[in-house]
């Protein structure tokens, strides 16, 4: 449906705020299904599959090291993702995504090991991963632009937290999916049956291009390209007037490496000979974990509607400074009461605080011309940051991989950027949606014009 509005002349699509939200929550959580069943994967089979079983330490920390490539990748996603999405909308970016991330993981399931072809195993694997590294860029940058400029300006924390709340939710699913696949005998699980979550991802292609294709795009946009213009070349105005607020955004978004650590280097050390506890348990423990948080997002992002985005943010970054190194000291006593409580604490609860409010605040840095480029960029390479940070932590375990103290030191210190760049962003909760990211003395263009550089 579309509206006249008469200051403008073109008509404009109605607001959508429930349907944006609706389309992000449903296909983030199809996307990162995908993502994360490879973090499982790189924990739990890829060392003994893809890489030489004579070396366990060097094959897990390679294993790790493919889960970092697809965040190296990320950034150059976001360049080109972001580029177009600032030019075409943010539909066709969701769409895309989406089939993208579907395909490369299915053909990830169908991949023959290292016994059967030798090097090249390894090499199909990282290529794969750079195309889901790729898909991810533009997933969350475009769902978010999407929700937060279909949300009504009073509640676009609530309606932009839908877009994570769903990437929690694939989270979830890739966890359930691997339980009862890393329950099955040995011999099994490395032939077979850890390809079955991969292939279960053909669905996302399908499915995701039916929820969104019928979601208008986004008012604030349209009138955007209807009567100031497009940028032509909306990463060189980024870099020229905003580029503050990307790298605000890279330092606030290295947080994400309370997930990373949380998912995939802790569940390699739980279940390592070090300490010893069953996969299936440590599964259960992330499952969990993002249960509480799909409850947990919306709330934080309410609370951000209320009292502003900064706060709220600061409480999960140092929260999770604080609580991260208790959970990887819970782990290395082995006692797993312990491990899920503060599990849940730390990922469900005080880390959901910042996840959740993260969409808006980002997002809200930035005009609409440059809202997606500025967002794509920002996130992907702090996410770089994060992704890899799994593989350092396994360097920092050591050889016999059981420094959990020093892995909690590195993780409780990246939390420390987040917190400095928050305390030197603007309060952006109550300002009106098409005056976000101005600034005084900001020159608009003129009506019917592209931006140039």
């Amino acid at each position: 449906m579309t509206v006249h509005d008469p200051a403008t002349g073109p008509p404009l699509p109605q607001a959508q705020p429930r349907k944006a939200a609706l389309a992000a929550w449903i296909g983030s959580a199809l996307e990162y299904y995908d993502f994360f069943i490879y973090g499982s994967a790189a924990a739990l089979i890829f060392p003994k599959v893809f890489f030489d079983e004579s070396d366990p330490a060097n094959a897990t920390l390679l294993s790790l090291a493919t889960f970092g490539v697809a965040y190296a990748a990320r950034p150059v996603g976001a360049l080109f993702l972001g580029h177009v999405g600032d030019r075409v909308g943010r539909k066709k970016i969701m769409v895309f995504t989406l089939i993208l991330m579907g395909l490369s993981t299915f053909l990830i399931g169908c991949l023959p090991t290292r016994e059967q072809i030798g090097g090249a195993a390894p090499v199909l694997l990282v290529l794969l991963r750079v195309l889901q590294g790729i898909s991810a860029a533009g997933e969350q940058a475009s769902a978010n632009s999407m929700s937060l400029e279909h949300a009504p300006a009073h509640r676009r924390g609530y309606f932009t937290s839908f877009t994570i709340n769903g990437t929690q939710a694939g989270q979830l699913i890739a966890t359930l999916a691997f339980i009862p696949v890393a329950a099955l005998p040995e011999e099994q699980l490395l032939s077979w049956g850890w390809r079955v979550p991969f292939w279960l991802s053909i669905a996302v292609a399908v499915t995701g291009y039916v929820i969104r294709r019928t979601l208008e795009e986004t008012p604030v946009f349209t009138k955007q390209a209807a009567t100031e213009g497009v940028a032509k070349l909306p990463l060189a105005v980024l870099l020229r007037d905003h580029w503050a607020d990307v790298l605000r955004v890279v330092g606030c978004a290295v947080i994400a490496t309370v997930s990373t650590i949380f998912t995939v280097w802790a569940l390699s050390y739980a279940t390592s000979d070090a300490v010893g506890m069953g996969r299936t348990g440590m599964l259960w423990v992330g499952a969990l974990a993002n249960l509480v948080a799909l409850f947990t997002i919306p709330l934080w992002a309410r609370l951000s509607d209320r009292i502003g985005r900064r706060p709220v943010f600061l409480i999960g970054a140092i929260g999770s400074a604080v609580v991260m190194p208790l959970y990887l000291w819970a782990i290395s006593t082995g006692s797993y009461p312990l491990v899920l409580g503060l599990g849940i604490l730390v990922f469900g609860v005080v880390y959901s605080a910042a996840n959740g409010v993260w969409p808006s605040f980002y997002a809200e840095m930035f005009p609409t011309r440059v809202r997606l480029s500025g967002m794509a960029i920002g996130t992907q390479t702090g996410f770089a940051i994060a992704g890899f940070a799994v593989a350092f932590a396994s360097q920092i375990a050591g050889p016999d991989g059981d420094n959990w103290a020093g892995v909690a030191l590195f993780a409780a210190a990246l939390c420390l950027p987040p917190v400095v760049s928050a305390l030197t962003g603007r309060e952006t909760a109550h300002v009106e949606t098409e005056h976000l990211g101005e600034r005084s003395g900001e020159v608009t263009p003129k009506a019917g014009m592209s931006v140039g550089v």
